[in-house]
C-alpha cells in the first residue's frame, strides 16, 4: 500500500484546507492537506516537511510540529479505480498565514475551522485525519 503524509496547518484556531488542481493525477478538485508520497527509505517527519515547502512555500523555521498522528489506513473507489493509502497524519502550527504561497498542484485554499472541513468535498480520509490529530473537530483548541 502506498505510504503518504497528510498536514493540516494550522494557525489561530484554524486549518489550512487546499483544492486540488485538475494538474493533478488523483482526486481534482477536492479539498485535502497538504499531502505527498513518502518514498523508500525517507522518515514521514521528513516527507511533510519537504511537501509542506514545496506545496505552501512554508520553510521549517516557520513550523512548529504540534502532533504526529498515528497511522490511518483509508481504502477508497475515485474515477473507476480503486486505492488503498496508509496515511501518517502531521499537525503543525504555523506562525504567519500570509507566507502560504500554493504550487501547481493546488488552485485554492482557505483557512477554516475543524468543524467546517465535512462541508467540502474532500480527499478520502481528511475528516479522520482532522478528528485524530485534533480530537474535537469543532475547535483546535
Amino acid at each position: 500500500m502506498p505510504q503518504v503524509v497528510t498536514c493540516i496547518l494550522e494557525n489561530d484556531g484554524k486549518i489550512l484546507v487546499l483544492k486540488r488542481s485538475t494538474l493533478v493525477s488523483t482526486y481534482r478538485g477536492r479539498w485535502g492537506g497538504v499531502a505527498g508520497y513518502i518514498e523508500e527509505q525517507e522518515k514521514p517527519i521528513d516527507t511533510a516537511i519537504k511537501e509542506i515547502s514545496e506545496e505552501v512555500g512554508i520553510q521549517p523555521d516557520a513550523l512548529t510540529l504540534v502532533k504526529k498522528g498515528d497511522p490511518i489506513n483509508i481504502s477508497d473507489t475515485s474515477d473507476g479505480r480503486s486505492y488503498d493509502w496508509v496515511v501518517h497524519p502531521f499537525l503543525f502550527h504555523i506562525k504567519d498565514k500570509t507566507l502560504v504561497r500554493i504550487d501547481w498542484e493546488h488552485e485554492e485554499y482557505r483557512w477554516v475551522f475543524p468543524s467546517e472541513v465535512k462541508t467540502f468535498d474532500t480527499v478520502p480520509g481528511l475528516d479522520a485525519v482532522v478528528k485524530q490529530l485534533l480530537g474535537r473537530t469543532d475547535n483546535v483548541r
